[in-house]
């Protein structure tokens, strides 16, 4: 039997996002990136329907939408990125058990077979603590990470959310320890910003049909 297909936004027949989820959606583009980031782009802002899609792939593990976000997240970026290989903030060991999987992973390896780069770990995550209802000042202290291998010279790094930016920049830094000369991020939703870079609308998106498929990234 085959099931009808849902929309993860709004729960509606459909495909996931639907028409009127993607309607509500706003686009937010460039941002200001912490340092030691040299870049940093979102999707669209994480309210409406945008938050809805996140919400149900992080805590409910409905994943209709993951190749959608990808795609959404590669519209966000600039044409001209040069970046030799995809990695993800990693969420901690314990959400990652409870859970079974890394919405951060997801995106990241959808995004990367989207535009034909590698999929690396890079990262481990060694505080204890999530950043999912602490407050702004509580995340501006946490997480960190350490690096699991060497990283290549330019990293382009994935998240579902960004709020204070300070996960990402934990991550440029580590990256940039372990010898990356430039870091960038992007990510599926950003809390609504008055600093972002472009005007409100409609999220794009942007497709490499002819990207070839994960691959062994050479420096390992």
């Amino acid at each position: 039997m085959l099931l009808p297909k849902l929309c993860a936004g709004c729960g509606g027949p459909g495909p996931s996002p639907c028409r009127g989820c993607m309607a509500d959606m706003r686009a937010v583009g460039e941002m200001p990136p912490p340092e030691p980031l040299a870049g940093l782009w979102a999707a669209f802002a994480y309210v409406g329907a945008g938050r809805e899609l996140l919400a149900r792939l992080k805590y409910r593990n409905q994943r209709s939408s993951v190749r959608w976000l990808a795609s959404a997240m590669v519209g966000a970026l600039p044409p001209d990125l040069v970046v030799d290989a995809v990695t993800w903030a990693p969420t901690s060991q314990q959400r990652r058990r409870r859970r079974g999987f890394d919405q951060a992973e997801l995106l990241a390896r959808a995004l990367g077979r989207e535009v034909g780069l590698p999929v690396v770990s890079l990262l481990k995550r060694v505080d204890a603590a999530g950043q999912t209802g602490r407050s702004r000042s509580q995340r501006s202290r946490a997480p960190e990470f350490s690096s699991r291998r060497p990283p290549p010279a330019t990293v382009l790094v994935v998240d579902d959310v960004v709020t204070t930016g300070a996960t990402l920049q934990a991550a440029a830094q580590s990256l940039i320890r372990g010898g990356a000369n430039r870091v960038d991020a992007v990510v599926a939703g950003a809390t609504p910003l008055p600093s972002s870079r472009q005007s409100p609308g409609m999220v794009s998106m942007r497709t490499n049909k002819t990207a070839p498929a994960e691959r062994e990234p050479p420096w390992m």
